[in-house]
């Protein structure tokens, strides 16, 4: 089998015996490098469901080394904000700063007072790389009409093809003339959109800018290694994948220039069913619809611009040129009369209302002026974007935040990117933007300490998906860095950090916002999403309780203050940060609202994700004392797992992430394999102690299925 994690090498540990990491302390699970600051939050619940829980901690927390429990620094624990309650979780609490740990290795923060501690986590120089890659193989499993086989799905994710049987998406029928064969259109690709299995054109706006952002701002954070069908083509995966989306789009498009803008269902229970490939109902593509076309150009062009830079790609980003600008010409008429159709989705197929306002349809058009003007350096582009870039809300009202990223992605690339721009233009929008930072009306620009858990949002970010806007305020927060729109940068850059952390577990649940990451070091993370795939009672309903689980990776919607079933609670009635629930039913109980994952929650978490992350520099990691390379293989492990790089013979045993003994093998020999099948999926650690001179050496080993 094929995998994708890189093997990190620690000391021999005995751990406290505390059964599982405290819900009082939380940290970034998967870890910090270095020189990063690393703050814990210490919360003691008083509003919410957890209120009949309480912590005190001491004025001295400590941090111990994992593989030893060797104490490597004591620091003071600080009080937040004079002990006031926090409005936005219903907790008060304290901050522990060790960022005076810079050592590599694995460690945990522990109350000696209290015996609580936190799970373990890493100090890396790169500890996010195989989170990234986590994060983007979601798409690889959101796929339609693809197989998920070996050796690129993980055993417990295996699924045949889906959606190719008779009258689905080779050969889809049109919504509203069933029985013409003569209608029928091959719209094979693309990705599942969210929970449901439908395909929607104007819901790939974010979400293809995003990940094509993600590489243009950091190219040297994505590989070639994703394993996925395409990997080792000598392109990046994440434009392997972005490439799947664009082929379906064109697919989706006429040779006019109009587009659909949607397909699937036409009913609830229809291809409903769990794996993919179960589902044998027809699927219909609906009408064409302004907001698909003016979508395909904008996407479209902002994709040849990328692509063109690759090398055996050029002729595939005339293509793409050429679709974006027959999709723009077809658009003109809608733009010129201000007649953008916004009522081409009346619910015949299932699921999500893909209209767009004309707002929005506007503000599409004009992020497609800016990607075409860059594109060709068509004159008429540019002047179609500075006769309309003022009626963009940043710009009408002086509203730059995270809710309105992708248009104000465009307004800043022509402000400080683009070449041989209107220089009154570009000082217009800087000087907006600026003005804006400057007074901050919401207290979301760069960072502060009005947030207990030190990544501060504005309430109506706790909404439905509001995972996608809260990574975005980070976004926007390094981009105001990146072209250094202040003098001082630094606290934007820590902001960008603090909304990471606040996705990897420093938050009032101590959770990690990602599927089933166990495998990749987190110690409590979401466990069901809102899929159809990964339904309520399948075998992948619950990454610790189902057989299966859902795919590692998925980033759920979040927290959400508007969910609209009262009677459950959590998530209603609940402050802002716990407005979540740990579920994944159907109606009634609407769990979408929370748990659903989504292309575009995805590419803005990947993309801010993208920020930390350098190519993986190494596969090993040597032993701290002995400087000789121990070697995990495979690494993940499904069924079995050999040692290289220690003396033999030796005794082997693997503690789980708690540090209780889950496997115990004496007078193991050199060629000798272990079978570790019947280990639950996670996180482990393998001690080998030499029988000769006693030495210990441990590795770090993955389980996955």
């Amino acid at each position: 089998m094929k995998y994708s994690l890189t093997i990190f090498i620690v000391l021999a540990f005995t751990l406290p015996s505390f059964a599982q990491p405290s819900p009082f302390i939380q940290v970034d699970q998967f870890g910090y490098k270095p020189l990063a600051e690393k703050v814990a939050v210490l919360s003691n619940p008083i509003i919410g469901f957890n209120s009949n829980l309480s912590y005190q901690p001491p004025a001295m927390m400590e941090v111990r080394r994992a593989v030893t429990n060797e104490t490597v620094l004591v620091g003071d624990v600080n009080l937040w904000n004079g002990g006031a309650v926090h409005n936005q979780s219903g907790d008060m609490g304290w901050w522990f700063d060790f960022s005076g740990v810079q050592d590599t290795g694995h460690y945990y923060i522990y109350d000696p007072l209290n015996n609580e501690s936190s799970g373990i986590f890493r100090i890396a120089e790169n500890p996010y790389i195989d989170v990234l890659k986590a994060a983007g193989r979601m798409y690889f499993y959101n796929r339609c009409n693809d197989e998920k086989a070996l050796p690129f799905a993980g055993e417990k994710w295996q699924d045949g093809m889906n959606f190719l049987h008779p009258l689905q998406d080779a050969n889809c029928r049109y919504v509203y003339d069933k029985t013409n064969a003569a209608l029928e259109k091959d719209l094979r690709g693309g990705w599942f959109d969210a929970g449901d299995y439908n395909k929607y054109v104007s819901f790939t706006f974010a979400p293809l800018h995003d990940l094509l952002f993600a590489y243009e701002e950091n190219p040297q954070a994505f590989g070639d290694d994703w394993n996925i069908p395409e990997s080792k083509n000598g392109f990046p995966d994440i434009i392997d994948e972005v490439k799947w989306e664009l082929d379906w789009l064109m697919r989706m498009t006429n040779a006019d220039g109009s587009a659909h803008n949607k397909m699937g269902s036409i009913a609830y229970d229809q291809n409903a069913l769990s794996p993919p490939s179960a589902n044998t109902d027809p699927r219909y593509y609906g009408p064409t619809c302004s907001s698909a076309s003016i979508t395909i150009a904008s996407v479209l062009s902002h994709a040849a611009v990328v692509f063109k830079k690759f090398k055996g790609l050029e002729g595939y980003a005339v293509q793409l040129q050429q679709t974006a600008e027959t999709c723009f010409n077809y658009c003109l008429p809608f733009y010129l009369n201000n007649n953008w159709e916004t009522n081409c989705d009346d619910g015949s197929i299932n699921s999500g209302d893909c209209d767009e306002s004309v707002q929005n349809q506007l503000e599409i058009f004009i992020t497609a002026c800016v990607y075409l003007y860059e594109l060709t350096g068509d004159e008429t582009y540019h002047d179609y974007f500075k006769a309309n870039y003022l009626k963009s809300r940043p710009m009408s009202n002086s509203y730059w935040s995270g809710d309105y990223p992708t248009i104000q992605d465009a307004l800043i690339r022509y402000a400080w990117k683009l070449q041989n721009t209107d220089k009154n233009v570009q000082l217009d929008i800087q000087s907006d933007l600026k003005e804006a930072i400057a007074n901050n009306w919401n207290d979301f620009f760069g960072w502060n300490d009005l947030d207990l858990y030190r990544a501060f949002v504005p309430d109506w970010t706790f909404t439905w998906g509001g995972n996608k806007p809260n990574a975005c305020y980070g976004i926007l927060s390094f981009n105001i860095s990146r072209y250094k729109m202040v003098s001082d940068t630094s606290g934007f850059v820590k902001k960008g950090n603090e909304q990471l952390h606040y996705f990897h577990g420093v938050n009032p649940l101590g959770m990690v916002w990602l599927s089933n990451m166990y495998p990749y070091g987190a110690f409590r993370c979401a466990n069901q999403i809102y899929h159809s795939w990964f339904k309520d009672g399948s075998i992948y309903d619950h990454a610790l309780n189902s057989p299966n689980g859902p795919a590692p990776g998925f980033m759920v919607g979040g927290p959400n203050i508007y969910y609209s079933i009262t009677s459950i609670s959590p998530p209603a009635n609940q402050p802002a940060m716990k407005s979540y629930l740990d579920f994944n039913n159907d109606w009634p109980d609407n769990s979408w609202e929370i748990t659903e994952p989504s292309i575009y929650v995805q590419a803005a978490y990947i993309r801010l994700l993208a920020y930390h992350v350098t190519k993986d520099i190494t596969t090993k990691i040597t032993d701290q004392t002995t400087n000789t390379a121990f070697h995990i293989s495979p690494n993940p492990a499904n069924q079995w797992v050999a040692l290289s790089g220690i003396n033999f013979p030796a005794d082997i045993v693997i503690l789980d992430v708690h540090g209780r003994t889950v496997f115990e093998k004496s007078d193991i020999a050199a060629s000798e394999s272990m079978d570790i099948s019947k280990l639950n999926p996670g996180l482990y650690f393998i001690n080998a102690t030499n029988k000769q001179d006693g030495t210990v050496k441990t590795g770090k080993l993955s389980i996955v299925r």
